[in-house]
């Protein structure tokens, strides 16, 4: 890292799944939480009760998981960027899934306000998604992609649906698609190698042509939200490669709900392309660092999901001048 110059930092946003019951508290009453306030009157959510006292089935809800998510994102980014000034001016941003509109927000190219109904309106689409077309998903971990693309193809092929939906490090991967056609595919994924598989409790087939249907709907809020030029490129999950504000995250978004995420590509993208020397995960769990040390184990890592971590942020990183793509 060139502390002269400032870190070239990454921000990178979890998705659905890094939620747990409670996981607003340690933020309640600092400066950042009055977004979750704002957040409540522009879903028409309670989102401060998500935040606070929603159980774990509550939070297991599609809508209800991915609100609380990108809120407690946003509130987590306003404390760093007061912790760590270069956290103002990425070097880039990304998200895995309903992360990258956390990213977007944080790149400057969506307003926050806008992220709240995108992110809303899409939770609805995908929840209504689940219900006509109930499915499934699951992690694999041991196998290349490769191989697990040619057991899902084995099962496609016999009739079933079921696809690649994360393609999250070089060993780990999701299954996503009917119920039948994952159990299958796992188990040929088992004889071809891989050491374990791990149900995620979803309920619906997310990064499949099965979210088709939530297409119209998030559609509709696309059209009516103002895309900025922003000040970072977001690295967008459908091809893993850096946008600006300028182009069509219209369609980027819509396609995402059906493509995978090629969270590996996009690693690889900062650290080499970018030449990023610090991923900063702004959320809830670790995933993401602990992703990242696989793909690109050269590059340093903090995570940001609790204020103490805050001051934990070591002195030459904090005092070190914003950065910005040339």
């Amino acid at each position: 890292m060139n502390d002269m110059n400032g870190p070239r930092l990454a921000l990178v946003f979890p998705g659905q799944g890094a939620q747990q019951p409670g996981m607003g508290r340690p933020w309640t009453g600092r400066p950042g939480w009055f977004l979750v306030e704002r957040a409540s009157e522009v879903s028409g959510r309670d989102v401060q009760e998500l935040l606070l006292r929603a159980d774990e089935q509550q939070l297991r809800r599609t809508d209800n998981a991915q609100l609380a998510t990108f809120v407690l994102e946003m509130v987590i980014l306003t404390e760093l960027r007061q912790a760590l000034p270069a956290a103002g001016r990425p070097i880039v941003c990304a998200g895995h899934s309903l992360g990258e509109y956390a990213a977007l927000v944080a790149a400057g190219v969506i307003g926050f306000a806008d992220g709240v109904r995108l992110v809303t309106a899409r939770g609805d689409a995908m929840r209504a998604a689940c219900a006509a077309r109930p499915g499934a998903m699951a992690v694999v971990l041991g196998l290349p992609a490769d191989e697990l693309e040619g057991a899902a193809a084995e099962v496609r092929d016999s009739g079933g649906q079921v696809w690649v939906a994360n393609l999250n490090s070089p060993q780990q991967a999701v299954l996503s698609g009917e119920e039948a056609s994952v159990a299958r595919c796992a188990e040929l994924a088992g004889r071809r190698g891989a050491t374990r598989v791990v149900s995620i409790p979803v309920g619906g087939a997310f990064h499949t042509p099965l979210m088709a249907p939530a297409a119209p709907s998030l559609g509709e809020t696309l059209a009516r939200i103002e895309l900025l030029h922003g000040f970072a490129p977001v690295v967008a999950n459908v091809d893993a490669r850096p946008r600006r504000g300028t182009d069509d995250w219209r369609s980027v978004l819509t396609e995402q709900l059906t493509a995978p995420v090629r969270w590996t590509e996009s690693v690889r993208v900062m650290a080499d392309e970018l030449h990023c020397d610090l991923f900063v995960e702004v959320g809830p769990g670790r995933t993401l660092t602990g992703l990242a040390r696989r793909i690109a184990p050269q590059v340093s890592r903090l995570t940001v999901s609790e204020p103490g971590q805050l001051p934990a942020i070591p002195a030459p990183v904090r005092q070190a001048p914003a950065r910005s793509v040339a």
